[in-house]
């Protein structure tokens, strides 16, 4: 494939050795002329391990080369890659400065040729920027409309050579199963399972990716300053945090749901925060996880007043599903906020029945839901049919099944 790459920094420059590598042609474009002239030396215009080697080797068998002019590099390739930088503005908010004067610049090349050209942006950009930016920009200079396609790059510096030849996975973010197969083309030499996806899923697949690094990194460096506080050895003990790959280093806990609650995550949340005040150690990221948790509840409750209706019905009470135990259930604390919000409310859960609830339990919901034994209904479909909204608590199939015996209903799905 003959593919133009706009942007010889890091990621553009590492992305064009190796697909040379691969045997593809590759023209590298860039308004920084020291940046092209390195790479027509042979020489990586950024210190990056084994990239020097690649740009040589691709430059000798006549694969790679760069340019300044635009126009004559898409006019003799097929696709183009976008991989420009995406600094932060003063304020935090995104700079799209490069990634439109890029498309300006293709738009206007693509206006002078007739055969079919793609354009792929790898920048880290929002979602939203492929669709509403990069492709009127590119449709109004080329004047005709141009497919385009989001494909993140997931490369650290200092090891980018690797972690292009053995990603997690290539993403492509694409409207059509033809572009997505013509970019696929172009890793057909990196072993990695290709999957296409809607493009904002893909641009914010990015942004997911990176905080999480970020959220792993601050709160493992809150543990070792209360670790050490406490006398402990931090590295140890993440150590042994980091051998559970069933729960700790998995996909659990990790799909969008309903607040958590019960009996431990709570409250053990609560003490280590204690612990840490009493001992001076500031633990910020450790501070927002209840707050956090609180205002997911909030948006449950103002998303059933924002219907304006009155009769609930709420699918599932306990903290989790197959249990009864509803302490610091965020679905009895729903159910609590409602009905002090005037909402005429029924509930369904088949583990729950107040003759069975004993001792903290029991204790939870004399105190949150007192008149429980008046909502409580043992029959799915008269709840169901009570409710002008239905909000679902938790994963049971019988309830997909009720609820489409009862169009019309405003449902809200938690699980």
């Amino acid at each position: 494939m003959r593919v133009s790459i706009f942007g010889l920094g890091y990621v553009g420059a590492v992305a064009g050795a190796c697909l040379a590598r691969d045997g593809h042609l590759v023209v590298g474009v860039d308004s920084n002329a020291a940046k092209v002239e390195a790479i027509n030396a042979g020489r990586a215009p950024v210190i990056e391990a084994g990239l020097d080697a690649l740009i040589a080797a691709g430059l000798a068998a006549g694969r790679l080369r760069a340019t300044t002019d635009a126009a004559a590099a898409v006019a003799e390739t097929d696709l183009s890659l976008i991989s420009v930088g995406t600094p932060s503005r003063p304020n935090g908010s995104l700079d799209l400065t490069a990634v439109e004067r890029v498309a300006d610049d293709l738009g206007r090349a693509l206006s002078a040729k007739s055969a079919p050209h793609a354009v792929v942006l790898r920048s880290t950009v929002l979602p939203g920027t492929t669709r509403g930016v990069l492709a009127p920009r590119l449709a109004a200079a080329a004047r005709r409309a141009v497919p385009v396609c989001f494909n993140p790059e997931f490369l650290r510096e200092g090891s980018s050579v690797r972690d292009f030849d053995a990603p997690p996975f290539t993403i492509l973010g694409a409207d059509e199963a033809a572009l997505a197969e013509t970019v696929a083309g172009l890793y057909a030499g990196v072993k990695a399972e290709v999957i296409v996806t809607a493009i904002e899923s893909a641009e914010l697949l990015k942004y997911v990716s990176n905080t999480w690094h970020a959220v792993k990194v601050s709160f493992a460096n809150e543990i070792g300053a209360l670790a050490t506080a406490l006398g402990a050895d931090g590295r140890a003990v993440m150590e042994l945090f980091c051998r559970d790959t069933k729960l700790n280093i998995s996909p659990r806990y990790l799909m969008p749901g309903f607040a958590f609650g019960g009996s431990c995550l709570p409250k053990d949340v609560r003490a280590l925060l204690h612990r840490a005040k009493e001992l001076d150690v500031d633990t910020p990221l450790l501070a927002g996880v209840l707050p956090s948790n609180q205002i997911h509840l909030q948006r449950a409750v103002q998303w059933v007043l924002d219907t304006g209706l009155k009769r609930v019905s709420l699918l599932g009470l306990s903290f989790k599903a197959g249990t009864d135990d509803l302490r610091e259930s965020p679905l009895a604390a729903l159910a609590e906020a409602l009905l002090g919000k005037g909402r005429e409310l029924r509930i369904f859960d088949r583990n729950v029945s107040l003759t069975r609830l004993v001792g903290a339990n029991r204790a939870y919901v004399d105190e949150h839901l007192p008149h429980l034994g008046a909502l409580l209904d043992t029959d799915l479909e008269a709840v169901v049919a009570h409710g002008e909204v239905i909000v679902v608590g938790q994963r049971d199939a019988a309830f997909a099944d009720v609820l489409a015996r009862h169009p019309g209903k405003r449902v809200l799905d938690l699980t």
